[in-house]
């Protein structure tokens, strides 16, 4: 089992790493289940993460339940699972994992050096001594002096762990009808923006280093769940606006089923994860689970 967790509270990008390393156990003929907790589901419904990652990983199980240990016994029992990916697991511990992947969000690192409510780590700095890799997402938006001093500081708490330096690569643009075009095709093309995620400062980033012009931006809770009045205050606002599309995260899409807002474009930015650096220290790290799958399934 392979846990893929945050130290803070927000989006700090585990989608794109879960769907990384599901496919690069799926390239090595692994057979692999995804466990969540569902966070913001509706009973018996897939939440936005799961919809996003059953587009990006089709054929790949994904168990949402509270009861992580039922979901990992359902995994196994009902899909033959020889490797368990569990989705925001660091701090669940009821189940033994052989790896523990934490996340550090480079646009804020240290949850404000206090766990929540005074600041948003989900535990003290103390606990990445439990994990064996640490990935600094969007690591690109800070030069390498900010990289080095942050590896620094965090390896004062995990000095064993394998530091993995990651970006968020925007690869295409895509349509609820599942239609995409080139990112580049909007670049210098005045544009309208909204999402409802964890970390809205980073998407709005994304934006801007696509070179889109910025001309209005709305933000909702994370999770959002997108009903039929906010479509229509969504195209309220777009159609006052002067803009070449309107662009959400694929998280945000899977909630909507048009491909238009006031006769504007609505597209998706397709987010894929980029290793930097460290990606060998963490295939070192994931090798031996590949051949241990494999001796459980003969």
């Amino acid at each position: 089992m392979v846990s893929v967790g945050n130290l803070t509270l927000g989006g700090t990008g585990k989608t794109p790493l879960v769907e990384w390393l599901a496919h690069w156990f799926c390239e090595r003929g692994v057979r692999v289940a995804l466990i969540s907790r569902g966070y913001g589901a509706r009973s018996g419904t897939a939440n936005d993460e799961a919809l996003e990652l059953a587009e990006k990983l089709p054929g790949v199980p994904h168990l949402l339940d509270a009861d992580r240990v039922r979901a990992a016994e359902r995994a196994v029992r009902e899909h033959e699972a020889r490797l368990i990916l569990l989705d925001d697991g660091f701090q669940h511990r009821r189940l033994f994992r052989d790896l523990d992947i934490v996340l550090v969000d480079a646009l804020e690192p240290l949850g404000f050096g206090h766990v929540f409510p005074r600041g948003t780590l989900r535990e003290p700095l103390a606990g990445l001594g439990r994990a064996q890799a640490v990935v600094l997402s969007r690591a690109d938006l800070l030069d390498a002096a900010a990289r080095a001093a942050l590896h620094g500081e965090l390896s004062q708490y995990a000095p064993q762990a394998a530091w993995i330096e990651a970006a968020h690569a925007p690869r295409t643009l895509v349509s609820a009808a599942g239609k995409t075009e080139a990112v580049e095709s909007l670049a210098g093309r005045s544009i309208a923006a909204f999402c409802g995620i964890g970390n809205p400062a980073a998407f709005r980033a994304t934006l801007e280093r696509c070179g889109y012009r910025l001309a209005a931006w709305r933000e909702f809770p994370d999770h959002h769940r997108y009903g039929s009045e906010d479509v229509q205050a969504l195209s309220a606002w777009a159609a006052g606006l002067d803009v070449s599309a309107v662009i959400c995260t694929q998280k945000d899409l899977v909630k909507l089923t048009s491909s238009q807002l006031a006769g504007k474009p609505l597209w998706a930015l397709s987010i894929g994860l980029e290793i930097l650096t460290g990606q060998e220290q963490l295939e070192k790290l994931l090798s031996p689970l590949v051949e241990r799958s494999r001796e459980t399934g003969e």
